[in-house]
């Protein structure tokens, strides 16, 4: 006689605000796939509860996108665009932010690679996404999403349109507004003013910036963000001419990243053990990232 297996269900009651602060650890820790599952199973009846859930899921989506290689989160935004739509509910920026950062990867990814700088890339799609990151930015409705609005305009000035001179300041606000209580902002401006230190060969600097923003990440529980912030630690002990020491700690970056899933931080290591500078500037720019 053989024995078949049968799968049990269980409802499970749980508040919506638990739920959602769950996904969100296990989205900044590079549990994609378990984040995702976890949303698509909430069974939910109010149409403001069902824009949350697809809006979670698409944040998911952008970042499993980002370190992981996938390309699952333009379905998801337009999953989310529906919901609210049917839904007709106004308080859509949140959806609108992550349109802002879906499209700054989609022009900085380029056949699977990222590639910095104007070039190749349609300026209208460029000037497009600057208006709308600043549309969003303007509208926005607290202190701290302004700030992140802020640091994707200075992402976008540094890495599209290759004008080192005009982000800082964008990432200075961001940086005021995430010491408000927020470390992830924090730590993502960090990194990007500490890129511009190490532009200008302000090593110690860049150190101090880089060195605060790895603490941030880890204690916010970011992992693929730890590591791409590791990997700019490794920058600077190749500067200081530790080589042994820079392998070493990309060997571990590499490693590290492979085992969670983090494939563009896992060739971003390779990449620089074969003598790569991942902050090396885009063509006709003063500052990389």
């Amino acid at each position: 006689m053989t024995k078949t297996a049968s799968t049990t269900r269980t409802a499970v009651s749980l508040e919506l605000d638990e739920l959602l602060a769950a996904v969100r650890e296990l989205r900044i820790a590079g549990r994609w796939e378990r984040a995702t599952r976890l949303l698509d199973a909430a069974a939910v009846t109010e149409a403001r509860d069902r824009a949350r859930i697809a809006l979670a899921a698409a944040e998911v989506a952008l970042e499993s996108d980002w370190f992981g290689g996938t390309g699952l989160a333009g379905a998801r935004l337009d999953a989310a665009q529906k919901v609210f739509e049917q839904a007709r509910l106004d308080d859509r920026w949140d959806l609108d932010f992550l349109r802002v950062r879906h499209d700054y990867l989609g022009l900085l990814r380029v056949n699977g690679a990222f590639r910095a700088g104007p070039d190749g890339k349609d300026p209208q799609a460029l000037a497009a996404l600057r208006g709308h990151a600043v549309s969003v930015r303007d509208r926005a409705p607290d202190a701290v999403r302004r700030g992140w609005a802020e640091m994707y305009l200075g992402l976008v000035a540094d890495n599209l349109f290759a004008e080192p001179d005009i982000a800082p300041d964008h990432y200075e606000a961001a940086l005021r507004a995430g010491e408000s209580g927020d470390a992830l902002l924090s730590r993502e401006a960090l990194r990007h003013l500490g890129g511009h230190d190490h532009d200008r060969g302000d090593h110690a600097r860049a150190l101090e910036r880089w060195t605060r923003a790895t603490e941030l990440g880890a204690q916010a529980g970011t992992v693929p963000g730890t590591l791409s912030q590791q990997m700019l630690l490794a920058v600077l002990a190749r500067d200081a001419g530790d080589e042994a020491g820079a392998a070493a700690l990309a060997r571990e970056i590499a490693r590290w990243a492979g085992a969670v899933g983090a494939v563009t931080i896992e060739a971003q290591a390779g990449g620089f053990l074969a003598g790569a500078d991942p902050t090396a500037p885009p063509p006709g720019s003063g500052s990389g990232r």
